[in-house]
């Protein structure tokens, strides 16, 4: 924060620091030795003022020797000069008899303040102790420097209430106490300082109300309150403070309605009043702040509709009511908005059509009106003022072609119509938007060609046509858009066409869908698909064969072909692709058996080849026999688990009938025997063998015996029990060297069918995000579950590490795919139930994959309170994983997306974040780190039903280049 129209101080760069362990005990214990001799030594040598300081400084951690040039000299101080003036961060007059300001912001230190020493410094005027790590109570010591004009703590972790006696600091204009950790009510006293002009208390725990003596400030300016827990109403009195322009009280936990009296700050450049659970209309009084240039009340419970008189406000230049109750119109007289950029009302009950007047706005760069209940058409001339470059209006009613001026001035980025009722073609204009990146048009009654030229679009990411009606083919122009990352026309019956040859050359491209477009021809080799994860091609006229080819696709998740007219073999190739997760291959003409090859897959969720002419037995392995009959039925050659089990042996016994029948009787005695033996043994064998072990091996672990786990675990008693462990996790090494993460779960003997069919479930679960669950260890009463061990830690161990931002996103990107595949991927949906960072593990590579997933519903089940995944326990995971990702934007210092998160301004929040990630104005990565705290935002929203599914986050999410595996 710059106070240079306060002070006019040297202007100052900042950045934020990593915090590092604490300096060892015994090299702290002879610093401050140190510190007591040379203050005995050159005490008669040195000036108060430098006494002053020296002693300062041994209250500090100053780990990063950040001060080391404060050092005494050990000859006598000439001229009664000060020695401390030459020391960093310490300005003096211009004879050097007086310290007159100090300075220490991004030292990087650390420790508590006595305070003591400021009574010596009766003439500082500039005390800045920002960007540090300062914790304790705030010295009331700071209380003597009764000259002080400026005092900036922020950026610290001062703690306890805000000491009173700040009102005798006479001269102080500004007071920055930014991002701390004070509690208790706001100071009261402040008002008092009547030069006060910069007052900044944001992001700490305050509580209780605003309190009304806060009308009576005589010259503040900016006043910034957000990002605590103050309740009660908003005092009318602010209503009072004629020279405020700028004010910041959001993000706190008000009720009751919004003052009209604040339309009486005649000065008010910036309100912002959003996240403070405000309730009734928007007053009209706040058309009479013609100065204000920004009015934000998001994400309160404003409801009515709009006043009329905002429009009198003509210096407005952003406007956003979004994540409210406001119904009605948009009123005409928004036309006269001629400033305004940022129009944004999404995510209301708002009606009507939007005024011919809004797309006149001469400076409108943003228009958010989407999730509203909007009709009509768009206006004709939307684009024509040549300034657009994002415009959503998706979720809404509207009819009518795409305005053929949308993209008039060529910087439009991002055109998002989904789920309206729009009809006719593409807009032709488009064709030529050579700055647009994402095109989303999905759920709407577009038609004829798919008039996108592809070639004139280098920047396009992103695609989704799908659920309209074009036709005419996909365009085979399309593998010239090389920035292409993800493709939807699915759903499009009438497109018709074929698959273009070099589709697959694309060298961005993941996903690429297309199901239910009448599409005819043969797939195209798969040459040089690297980064493709994802083809749907379902629901089609498909001929011809799976090209070998389909092995270059090495990032292959998922593959549905359905419902076509392929035949031939399965290829084997598919089987050696190291992440396919899911194959639909049902109702086509395959034939041939299942290769045997899959049953060497380690990431394999469901093959899907019903009602095809497969033949022979179907790959003996667990994960096959889970997939259920479903999977398989429809091929009368087909056998083995989960079908009937494969009989051809009885072709052995011979032509003639006689011997056939006598050997059969033969085999049905020698069974009936067998069987009777049996039955007695297990009845025995159930008597005597309470604690007996078993053991279950998933895909990727060696068929190992009970035994062989137990002798594993190093324990002294008899193969048979074993001791209680004093954790519930642990590692092991099993007899072929494999190590392994285990970890115990009691259980009760009547639920050990149920589990047990559940953990079989998490066995067969495998993405490359998730953690893999290799088999169980169990008796009845108790169980071991086995898991990959990685030897990287977690997240929550690494959360302060500093990472380069393509890092970060790589690794949000990453646990959304993982808890994606868990949402989505799986049936049912499987919920995690237990998202945090220590539970987010890596690799040897550093890959992150989610640890203890459906554990706590496994637990659940044994506390007898089985029920299905229900959307509310997905929907939590959805907010845990906001939670995860302000940690990581953040660096671990934002933990609780619920509480002091949400109760901080959106562009405060941003601020942090791109200084915790060392990123300045001139970075590329800007947009992204915007992004992604968007998508954070949206997911920790208080209501479950405002939060995204993680089919949408993963849209949402800026695009990366693919890794491939």
């Amino acid at each position: 924060m710059h106070f240079d129209r306060f002070l006019n101080p040297t202007r100052t760069c900042f950045y934020c620091g990593v915090i590092r362990a604490p300096m060892e005990v015994f090299r702290y214990l002879f610093f401050n030795v140190l510190v007591f001799f040379l203050l005995c030594v050159a005490a008669s040598a040195t000036d108060r003022y430098t006494e002053a300081l020296f002693t300062l400084k041994s209250e500090f951690l100053d780990d990063f020797g950040s001060l080391s040039d404060w050092i005494i000299p050990y000859k006598q101080n000439p001229s009664g000069k000060i020695h401390g003036c030459s020391w960093s961060g310490i300005k003096c007059d211009k004879n050097s008899t007086i310290v007159i300001g100090i300075n220490l912001s991004m030292k990087k230190l650390g420790g508590a303040i006595s305070g003591e020493q400021f009574h010596v410094f009766k003439e500082l005027v500039d005390l800045n102790l920002s960007h540090n790590y300062f914790s304790g109570k705030l010295p009331i010591g700071i209380f003597n420097l009764t000259n002080l004009r400026s005092l900036d703590i922020s950026r610290n972790n001062f703690s306890g209430h805000f000491p009173v006696g700040i009102s005798v600091l006479e001269n102080l204009v500004v007071l920055d106490a930014f991002s701390n950790s004070f509690s208790g009510s706001l100071p009261v006293d402040l008002p008092e300082l009547e030069h006060l002009k910069f007052l900044n208390l944001a992001g700490s725990y305050f509580n209780g109300s605003i309190p009304s003596e806060y009308g009576s400030f005589k010259s503040l300016e900016f006043i910034h309150l957000a990002g605590n827990f103050l309740t009660g109403n908003i005092p009318p009195e602010l209503g009072k403070l004629k020279t405020v322009t700028h004010m910041e009280i959001g993000y706190n936990n008000y009720h009751g309605r919004l003052p009209w009296e604040l339309g009486n700050m005649s000065s008010l450049q910036y309100l912002d009043i959003a996240g403070g659970y405000l309730s009734g209309s928007i007053p009209k009084e706040l058309g009479n702040l013609t100065k204000l240039e920004s009015l934000f009340l998001f994400r309160n419970q404003f409801s009515g509709f709009l006043p009329d008189e905002l429009s009198q406000i003509s210096s407005l230049v952003s406007l956003d009511l979004s994540d409210n109750h406001i119904s009605g119109p948009i009123p005409e007289s928004f036309s006269e908005f001629k400033n305004l950029k940022l129009l944004s009302l999404m995510y209301n009950e708002m009606s009507g059509s939007v005024p011919m007047g809004i797309a006149e706005l001469p400076s409108l760069e943003t228009l958010f009106i989407w999730n509203n209940q909007f009709s009509g058409p768009l206006p004709s001339n939307l684009g024509s003022n040549r300034k657009l470059k994002w415009v959503d209006v998706s979720t809404n009613k509207f009819v009518g072609d795409i305005p053929v001026d949308i993209c008039l001035g060529g910087v439009l980025f991002k055109l998002i119509l989904f789920s309206n009722k729009f009809s006719g073609g593409v807009s032709p204009s488009l064709s030529n938007c050579s700055s647009l990146v994402r095109l989303r048009l999905e759920d709407n009654s577009f038609s004829g060609d798919i008039s996108l030229n592809f070639s004139r679009l280098p920047r396009i990411s992103y695609v989704d046509l799908s659920r309209n009606k074009f036709s005419g083919g996909i365009p085979l122009d399309i593998s010239k858009g090389f920035d292409l990352q993800y493709v939807n026309i699915s759903h499009n019956p009438e497109l018709g066409g074929v698959v273009p040859t070099e589709i697959w050359t694309l060298p961005l491209l993941q996903n690429f869908s297309a199901s239910d477009c009448g599409i005819r021809g043969s797939l195209p080799k798969f040459h040089l698909c690297k980064s493709i994860s994802t083809i749907e091609l379902s629901d089609n006229n498909l001929s011809g064969d799976v090209p070998e080819s389909v092995v270059s696709c090495q990032a292959l998740v998922r593959m549905d072909l359905s419902f076509n007219n392929l035949s031939g073999r399965i290829p084997e190739e598919l089987a050696r692709l190291p992440s396919i997760s899911i194959i639909d291959l049902s109702h086509n003409g395959f034939n041939g058996s299942i290769p045997d090859k899959f049953r060497d897959s380690l990431s394999l969720v469901l093959l899907n080849v019903s009602s095809n002419d497969i033949s022979g037995s179907i790959p003996e392995n667990d994960v096959f026999r889970l997939m259920g009959r479903s999977a398989f039925a429809g091929n009368p050659k087909l056998c083995g688990a989960p079908l009937r089990p494969c009989s051809g042996s009885l072709a052995m016994l011979g032509s003639k009938g006689t011997g056939k029948l006598i050997l059969v009787l033969i085999l049905c005695t020698g069974l009936a025997i067998i069987t009777t033996i049996s039955i007695a043994w297990i009845f025995v064998f159930r008597r005597r063998s309470k604690g007996k072990w078993k053991m279950v091996s998933f895909t990727g672990l060696p068929p190992f015996t009970a035994n062989d786990i137990l002798r594993s675990f190093d324990a002294t008693e008899s193969k048979e029990a074993i001791l209680p462990l004093s954790a519930s996790i642990f590692k092991a090494v099993l007899p072929t060297g494999i190590t392994v993460s285990i970890k115990k779960i009691d259980w009760e003997a009547k639920r050990m069918r149920t589990m047990s069919d559940f953990i079989t479930r998490l066995g067969s679960t495998r993405h490359e995000n998730l953690v893999r669950l290799l088999g169980f260890c169990y008796n009845k009463q108790m169980v071991y579950l086995l898991y990959d061990y990685f030897p990287n830690g977690n997240l929550a161990e690494k959360i302060a590490i500093k990472r380069e931002w393509s890092t970060k996103l790589n690794l949000v990107i990453a646990i959304a795919r993982g808890l994606y595949f868990l949402h989505h991927d799986c049936y049912p949906a499987i919920p995690h139930g237990d998202l945090r960072s220590s539970n987010v593990i890596f690799d040897e590579n550093m890959e992150p994959h989610l640890a203890e997933f459906g554990l706590r519903f496994l637990q659940q089940i044994n506390e007898g309170e089985f029920n299905s995944a229900t959307e509310e326990e997905l929907w939590m995971d959805v907010h845990s994983f906001g939670e995860i990702v302000l940690e990581i934007l953040s660096n671990g210092r934002l933990t609780t997306a619920g509480s002091s998160t949400q109760n901080k301004a959106s562009d405060l929040l941003l601020r942090e974040i791109y200084k915790e990630n060392g990123i300045s104005c001139a970075d590329s990565s800007q947009e992204e780190v915007k992004q992604v705290l968007g998508v954070a935002l949206q997911c920790s929203r208080s209501r479950p039903s405002n939060r995204p599914s993680m089919e949408d986050v993963l849209k949402l999410l800026p695009d990366i280049k693919p890794q491939v595996k």
